[in-house]
């Protein structure tokens, strides 16, 4: 399997900002990767610079097989780029935008390639439409047109469902799990359930530095090896504090109180549910339920970004 986004050590300082910090994946054909973060932590920036829009201080990156700063014009012939932000010409029609488009990227037999995209993104029926009179959604549509309007076999997605109601955000995830059978897809987006439902795998992005990197079923097992451990108990006879009952229990590390039961924590690896299960009939309570917690994607993202506080040294002025 090729690769086709190579990033090595990729470093960008605006002066004495660090917006990346010596970050380095890939991405394989056919693949689509989510890359994910919080505001600020260098997903646009990455997104840029593999684009061919800014250069890096620092590092390499290759797109295609094509590096960003020596071969930046087979770079863009090879991508395709969805801003968040979809700069549209509005008194165009959706046909002429993309013909004009496609007459600067010197797309063969454009007529048939324009159709072929407007089929795809479900415009057909509006070709002849201005683009201002087109819903936020439809304009979304139009932007990933452009983007696959010269055919490249690397789509990067900044944000595309943003703004968009739940009917258009199901239509454009339905249209990009399509394109991602036959191209490599960066997509970032902050939705974390979008990423659990297109991406095959997730890179978690915080403060210029990768601190996460697998499947999300992957991320979901390793956060679990720490062991959530729900618990229900009945009702408690006077005196008797049940989160003091459970906390007392050789390899828990947290008890916290759910609506309805208990969430505990457990060292790594630990099998505490013998010892849950004997503390809990020792103090006379009885046992209605016992499983593990299941994580999800938002709470490794949480985990891993949330509890970084503190800003490193020489990321701000």
């Amino acid at each position: 399997m090729s690769r086709m986004i190579e990033v090595e050590s990729l470093t960008k300082r605006y002066g004495r900002f660090l917006a990346l910090d010596n970050i380095s994946f890939a991405a394989n054909q056919g693949e689509i990767v989510g890359f994910l973060g919080p505001n600020g932590a260098g997903k646009t920036t990455t997104m840029r610079i593999l684009t061919g829009y800014m250069p890096p201080t620092a590092g390499r990156a290759r797109v295609a097989g094509f590096d960003v700063l020596e071969d930046s014009l087979a770079v863009r012939q090879h991508v395709g780029y969805l801003p968040e932000t979809v700069r549209l010409y509005r008194e165009m029609t959706v046909r002429g935008y993309l013909k004009f488009l496609g007459q600067l990227r010197h797309v063969e037999h454009l007529r048939t390639r324009i159709d072929e995209v407007l089929e795809l993104v479900g415009l057909r029926e509006r070709a002849g439409r201005l683009i201002r009179s087109l819903s936020k959604g439809m304009q979304q549509r139009l932007g990933l047109a452009q983007a696959i309007l010269h055919d490249p076999p690397v789509l990067i997605l900044d944000e595309p469902t943003i703004g968009l109601d739940p009917h258009q955000v199901q239509e454009l995830r339905r249209l990009i799990r399509q394109l991602g059978q036959t191209h490599t897809v960066l997509l970032s987006t902050h939705i974390l359930s979008e990423a659990e439902q297109l991406c095959d795998r997730v890179i978690i992005i915080d403060r210029g530095r990768i601190v996460a990197e697998n499947t999300p079923d992957n991320l979901r097992d390793s956060l679990s090896r720490r062991s959530r451990l729900y618990v229900r108990v009945g009702k408690a006879q006077p005196g008797i504090d049940v989160a003091r009952v459970l906390s007392g229990v050789r390899g828990v590390t947290g008890v916290e109180a759910t609506a309805d039961g208990y969430l505990l924590s457990t060292h790594q690896n630990d099998d505490v549910r013998p010892a849950v299960a004997a503390a809990i009939v020792a103090a006379g309570l009885p046992l209605l339920e016992m499983r593990p917690w299941a994580v999800t994607l938002e709470e490794i993202f949480l985990e891993l970004t949330v509890s970084l506080e503190a800003p490193r040294e020489g990321r701000h002025a």
